[in-house]
């Protein structure tokens, strides 16, 4: 009869290592769930890699009027890295609601804007950090009088909202 009780005592060194081996799988696989679900909850669609500034096209010749060539906003890219200028769209709107789309330098004609490149090395097929760029009027009197205006950049690249400077103003 102690035979049989001792049998009762203790469980077998295989089913011991089977089982740790199995509750060790187990508590990984809750712990990588767990830490890649607090690595995107982070983000929260905030992560910003590029900044932008803009500001009055400074200057008495730079007033907005009813011609259709005005200068109207200066912007300087701040932070990121190099942006390819056919990889990136720029969206005004307007106070009253108007929404127009500017052509990078040297693209086709025919937008209702262009950036006009003022940046250190204008030769470049790239936006850099410090670089400025103008929007002018191209053939479209967007701004008659003094107003403000949103800006979005786009990367066309990704379909991604980089950049959204509000309420610049120009006058």
């Amino acid at each position: 009869m102690k035979n049989e009780n001792r049998n009762e005592e203790a469980v077998s060194p295989v089913i011991a290592t089977i089982l740790m081996v199995a509750i060790t799988v187990v508590l990984a696989g809750v712990l990588y769930v767990w830490a890649s679900s607090l690595a995107e909850g982070n983000t929260d669609g905030d992560l910003s890699l590029y900044a932008f500034t803009g500001a009055d096209a400074e200057g008495a010749a730079n007033v907005p009027s009813t011609a259709t060539n005005d200068t109207l906003i200066k912007l300087t890219m701040t932070q990121g890295s190099d942006l390819n200028w056919a990889y990136m769209s720029v969206k005004l709107t307007t106070n009253a609601g108007d929404i127009y789309f500017c052509s990078s330098p040297n693209a086709a004609e025919g937008a209702a804007c262009e950036l006009v490149d003022n940046g250190r090395d204008t030769t470049d097929a790239t936006m850099s950090v410090g670089d400025v760029v103008t929007i002018v009027e191209s053939g479209t009197d967007i701004c008659s009088s003094s107003c403000t205006m949103d800006v979005e950049i786009t990367n066309t690249r990704t379909d991604e909202v980089i950049d959204r400077t509000a309420g610049v103003a120009a006058e």
